[in-house]
């Protein structure tokens, strides 16, 4: 197999940047050999990989597809670097965790803090993000480790290495503002309140509007927002009966209450998933050996 990895690199940059000359910039090469790099690799691929115009650059659906299997290898090579970096710097390498914000604050915390004091020299890097765009820096090589929601769409389920925590999600008010009849309330009177959610590209979101569904119910929340912190604040306030993990909540509130509902809401599980496809760094298993098994 012929492969010439610096039509590829080219590739990568004018693909990611959509600009030849800012890609002869960071590769320190003529404009005219970017492009000229371009037409050689469509050229050997046969396909046309930019529509080029004289205002920009743009992907054809083939450099789309392209940039899908190039980009995780490159992520792959610059990981390697930074491991051996931080290697030969700390002796164990970094640990890149992905997390959502709320797991971190209520479920990571303490653990990266042992971690820490276990190993002072390991620099900690963590991204937040939702729980299904943590999945896919997994798939793409660009964190070591995530701890996420599950069930989750985008997660390959051979990737779980541990189950951490089991939750139930719940709804939860304030009674100065939302009264109701029954001690039960059912998802078809919750809709008729204004619900606050977790906005759409989350694990969260797709569960209940998932769960709605499935009792042939359509779910249109009044605010989605990207805190479970957020949330928790506008209840109290009575902006809306809150949809949130019960691990936020810390002791009793005389401000808030949570609703029991009459449909079942089932658990759902807090799992931490490593790249089996990639190698997996010392310091990754260090931390995942200090995780709790449910």
């Amino acid at each position: 197999m012929d492969i010439n990895f610096e039509l590829y690199k080219v590739f990568y940059y004018v693909a990611t940047t959509l600009n030849f000359s800012e890609t002869s910039r960071q590769l320190f090469i003529s404009q005219s050999a970017v492009s000229q790099s371009i037409k050689t690799l469509e050229r050997r691929l046969g396909q046309t990989l930019f529509s080029r115009s004289t205002k920009k650059v743009q992907l054809t659906p083939a450099g789309q597809i392209l940039l899908k299997h190039i980009e995780p290898a490159v992520n792959l090579i610059q990981r390697g670097e930074n491991q051996l970096s931080d290697i030969k710097n700390s002796g164990l390498g970094q640990l890149h965790i992905g997390a959502t914000d709320t797991i971190c604050r209520y479920l990571l915390v303490p653990y990266l803090k042992r971690f820490h004091i276990q190993f002072p020299a390991v620099p900690i890097k963590v991204t937040n993000t939702s729980s299904l765009n943590c999945a896919d820096l997994l798939e793409q090589g660009k964190v070591d480790l995530i701890v996420t929601n599950g069930p989750n769409a985008r997660l390959n389920h051979s990737y779980v290495r541990k189950t951490i925590a089991v939750f139930h999600d719940v709804f939860i008010a304030n009674p100065a503002f939302f009264q109701f009849e029954s001690e039960e309330i059912s998802f078809q009177e919750l809709k008729r309140h204004p619900i606050l959610m977790l906005e759409q590209k989350s694990a969260t979101s797709a569960f209940l509007h998932n769960l709605f569904l499935k009792h042939m119910l359509e779910l249109v929340p009044e605010i989605e927002l990207n805190s479970n912190d957020l949330l928790i604040d506008l209840a109290r306030i009575g902006l809306g009966i809150a949809f949130i993990p019960d691990y936020c909540l810390a002791g009793e509130d005389p401000d808030l209450v949570v609703l029991r509902t009459r449909e079942e809401i089932p658990a759902r599980h807090v799992v931490a998933s490593v790249n089996t496809g990639l190698p997996t760094a010392v310091s990754t298993e260090e931390f995942l050996k200090l995780l709790p098994e449910a």
